[in-house]
């Protein structure tokens, strides 16, 4: 089905996190977040570019993101109408920029299914109508901080633990959360490549902790040298940063870098691609989780309806709403019981609400084509 656009809107708008969240790599406090809106003859469709605003989880950031779709994606789409699985292909000739390519593929999709009254969990090919949701606990100040931290999100009923790691916050802070919750608490800790082969012995320590995974321990580069560390861990290696595309998973798993793939749509340029490395792992007996990149309920939306897929059978960080922001632009996602519901409404089945919107809008631009 083809959709014929007249336009595409960048906007920014910037999102107070409830609380700063520490990786390896750096703090967020606000996330200066790209929407994408793209108007048709038919009505329009949203998505949302996870570009944070340096390039540090990856090369991306958010101005250069919109740059790139300025300046090359957004006028590379035709005039005549363009179905949303060839996107990807009219974008290919660019190099790299997948979150941005991932947002304007995802606001095409959105316009069409909305279109034609499908919802995107359908589209996918959804399994289940509610998902599984963790969270992902940022590096704390202290050991009784994390424990407060914790303890909260598990009142609040969440099934899965992630506490992201360092060199120098890694072991203590497992064995504290271990101690304190017990053996039957599905946890795993995610490295965001802090570590290098060097520090083989000390990964090692958080074998006797049950981890779920240890995820992106080394380099985005060195998938060799993850193949040489799962060897020496019990714990199962995770691949995150080092997975963009469906090709890279199948070397992956033909290496044996990793034996579990968290699979982020933004990175890997779509949800379509997203879909492909799911079919691909899933023929291969990998598990596969979804990740998060601090999503306003417009990303939030799509991620819950891939996490719906069959091959999906770890808990993701489809956190609520209101683990990250006071008032989201849509209406909230509510966590019932450790889960989120699918999305089933047209499209991404949720769109931003207007007061608050034009409330948090930094900036807009229209690009007509």
């Amino acid at each position: 089905m083809k959709t014929k656009i007249s336009g595409v809107e960048l906007r920014r708008i910037a999102m107070p996190l409830v609380a700063p969240f520490r990786t390896s790599f750096g703090i967020e406090t606000c996330r200066d977040v790209l929407l994408v809106r793209v108007v048709t003859s038919d009505g329009e469709g949203w998505a949302e570019c996870a570009a944070m605003s340096e390039p540090r989880y990856c090369s991306e950031y958010v101005d250069g993101a919109q740059d790139a779709l300025r300046k090359f994606l957004i006028p590379a789409l035709p005039t005549d109408g363009v179905d949303a699985a060839a996107v990807g292909r009219i974008l290919e000739p660019f190099t790299g920029h997948h979150m941005a390519k991932s947002a304007l593929e995802s606001a095409v999709l959105d316009a069409q299914l909305r279109a034609c009254g499908e919802s995107f969990g359908s589209y996918l090919g959804a399994a289940r109508d509610r998902v599984p949701c963790g969270v992902s606990v940022g590096i704390m100040n202290s050991l009784p901080e994390l424990i407060d931290a914790v303890e909260g999100y598990v009142a609040e009923g969440y099934v899965r633990i992630k506490l992201k790691i360092e060199p120098g916050w890694d072991v203590e802070p497992v064995r504290a959360v271990r101690e304190r919750f017990g053996d039957d608490l599905l946890l795993q800790v995610d490295a965001n490549a802090a570590y290098t082969l060097v520090d083989t012995q000390q990964l090692a320590k958080l074998d006797e902790f049950g981890l779920l995974l240890i995820e992106q321990p080394l380099a985005n580069d060195d998938m060799v040298q993850h193949a040489q560390l799962a060897k020496r861990l019990r714990t199962p290696i995770c691949l995150d940063e080092s997975i963009e595309s469906a090709a890279d998973a199948a070397a992956a798993i033909s290496l044996g870098a990793c034996s579990i793939i968290n699979i982020k749509p933004a990175r890997v340029g779509g949800y379509l691609e997203a879909r492909r490395i799911h079919d691909l792992a899933r023929a291969h007996g990998i598990p596969v989780w979804c990740g998060g990149m601090l999503e306003t309920g417009i990303g939030r939306a799509a991620n819950v309806a891939l996490a719906a897929l069959p091959g999906f059978t770890l808990p993701g960080d489809t956190s609520g709403s209101n683990r990250y922001f006071a008032t989201d632009i849509t209406e909230p996602f509510v966590l019932a019981d450790g889960h989120l519901d699918v999305p089933t409404g047209p499209g991404l089945g949720t769109q931003p609400l207007p007061e608050v919107l034009a409330e948090v809008t930094t900036s807009r631009e229209w690009i007509a084509l």
